[in-house]
């Protein structure tokens, strides 16, 4: 008889005899039935309206008319890039530590670690027979600023891509926060919330991963979802090309299709002119559609070769020196999802981007799958980070999942499982989200004049002796995350913010919008923000 294999490979898809069979596309790219994908906002609509029959090629600058449009490089802000591991990953413990009251180096006991699927062997704080390289020797490693477990997926697959002075320039946070399991209700991703920020792009506003209102598996707060930026869909180096790709328009010249793109928008805003559309919006109507031309015009003079962004011609993504292999990025189309995305947003092309990488509920009675899955997301994570040093640009990179597992301390002891406990089910008590940034030439510096209060801002809530996560909140250690996702995406964007020098006006951001937010006086948010300000108001590559 065949012997099944006990672990499932990075690509295959997860059927559990608990879960009823995959229905929604969210079922089937948590289990990995399909892969997470990615979408961009796009602004070109010109092809929605009737074509002007007559042309004429009026040579002009149109750089003139970019601005009444709001047609820019665009807001100048720190890159944001999050990764939502669609299924239930495991985040704490195991892979990012999540102490108690005193931060990451409070440890849990032995019964709360097993939970997050460590063996009493691991834990952190005991000192290691063979310490793993950048270890600090006790199952704990600090290379990235963050704390993870020395032989964490993630970071295992983050070391991978990155340079040591990459790492240098690197630290991070960690959230305890709780999130309902395998629902795709969680309003969990915070692009628009970046973009209330002040995030933007080039040629778009978000990048994300999925055809979803979100741009991502998760769902985005209601409140917060604004349809004129929503995203669309990226997930290979062909939809990044076909951003600025000019179509039947390939057989001619550079300046003469800037030029026909020119006369096109002043044949429309001539037509425009003499119709009335009988809307009580008339002029904004005929505003969008007049700058919709304008826009095909600047993006064909500005990128008249698509070949500018695509990923698999940039030798910093691809190639002999490039952060992936060739073979690597033709064979793996995770890896093409994640770098696609980062192209457009650390290149100021967009301001914001979610990655979805599915196959995340991994409770499959082993360990093998789990870890594998792990090591790949933390090879995109890595990647993303590399990218942005090598282009000599901060990046925010977030990371999340629905959920979360348990272990029930059995232990996988082949050598994908690595000795670790075997993921058994779904929890969301274990669950929380963490935060990388990386700022060019120095570590970003925790907020806080002593190193137990730097602790405390680089771990906001906490994790009870039994692995789970503390969900009370109380002044002198606050976390009004800890059980409420939108919170959760509201300290998100606080300390997005907060990276700008700009959290002062973390409320106006919502006035503006009519909206409020949870996350309690000026006081309060102070101690939920990690880091000071590591540029002023705006970023030049």
């Amino acid at each position: 008889m065949a012997k099944r294999k006990n672990f499932f490979s990075p690509d295959e898809p997860l059927l559990h005899q608990d879960h009823h069979r995959p229905k929604t596309r969210r079922d089937f790219i948590a289990q990995g039935f399909r892969a997470g994908a990615g979408s961009v906002v796009g602004t070109s609509i010109f092809s929605m309206f009737a074509k002007p029959n007559k042309a004429f090629a009026l040579s002009s600058d149109i750089n003139d008319m970019l601005d009444e449009c709001g047609i820019s490089l665009g807001a100048g802000k720190i890159p944001f890039i999050c990764f939502d591991l669609a299924g239930g990953a495991n985040i704490a413990g195991s892979n990012v530590l999540v102490g108690g009251q005193g931060g990451q180096m409070d440890f849990l006991g032995t019964a709360g670690y097993s939970k997050q699927g460590l063996p009493g062997d691991m834990i952190p704080g005991l000192p290691e027979a063979t310490p793993a390289e950048g270890s600090n020797g006790d199952h704990t490693d600090t290379q990235l600023g963050l704390a993870f477990h020395s032989d964490s997926g993630y970071l295992r697959g983050i070391l991978e891509r990155t340079s040591l002075t990459t790492r240098a320039g690197v630290n991070g946070a960690v959230i305890a926060a709780r999130s309902e399991n395998d629902t795709g209700n969680n309003p969990h991703n915070p692009m628009y919330a970046i973009n209330m920020a002040g995030a933007n792009g080039e040629l778009l506003t978000l990048a994300g991963s999925r055809s979803s209102d979100s741009g991502g598996n998760s769902m985005a707060p209601a409140d917060m979802i604004n349809n004129e930026v929503r995203p669309t869909k990226i997930d290979r180096p062909s939809d990044v090309t076909g951003l600025v790709d000019v179509g039947d328009f390939g057989s001619l010249s550079e300046s003469q299709v800037v030029n026909v793109m020119e006369a096109v928008a002043r044949i429309s805003e001539a037509k425009l002119g003499r119709v009335n559309t009988g809307l009580s919006t008339d002029a904004e109507v005929k505003r969008l559609l007049h700058c919709a031309y304008i826009k095909s015009a600047y993006l064909a003079e500005k990128f008249p070769n698509p070949a500018i962004l695509d990923p698999a011609l940039d030798t910093d993504i691809v190639g002999p020196g490039g952060i992936f292999t060739s073979e690597e990025f033709n064979n793996d189309r995770e890896f093409q999802k994640a770098a696609s995305v980062m192209k457009l947003v650390i290149g100021g092309y967009a301001g914001a981007g979610t990655v979805t990488m599915g196959g995340y509920d991994y409770h499959t009675g082993d360990r093998a799958t789990g870890e594998q899955r792990d090591l790949r997301a933390g090879r995109c994570m890595g990647a993303c980070l590399e990218y942005a040093a090598r282009n000599n640009m901060p990046l925010m990179m977030y990371v999340f999942s629905d959920g979360s597992v348990f272990s029930n301390g059995m232990l996988d002891n082949t050598i994908e499982g690595r000795g670790k406990g075997v993921w058994t089910g779904d929890n969301q008590q274990t669950a929380s989200a963490f935060f990388l940034v990386y700022n060019p030439g120095s570590r970003p510096v925790l907020v806080g004049a002593t190193p137990e209060e730097q602790a405390i801002h680089q771990q906001i809530g906490y994790m009870r002796a039994s692995g789970d996560v503390e969900t009370s909140s109380s002044s002198d250690r606050p976390n009004p995350a800890a059980n409420n996702v939108n919170l959760l995406v509201q300290t998100v964007m606080l300390n997005y913010m907060a990276l700008h020098g700009e959290s002062g006006q973390f409320e106006q951001a919502f006035t503006n919008r009519g909206l409020f937010h949870g996350l309690g006086s000026a006081g309060m948010m102070d101690r939920i923000t990690a880091f000071q300000p590591i540029v002023s108001g705006t970023v030049t590559g």
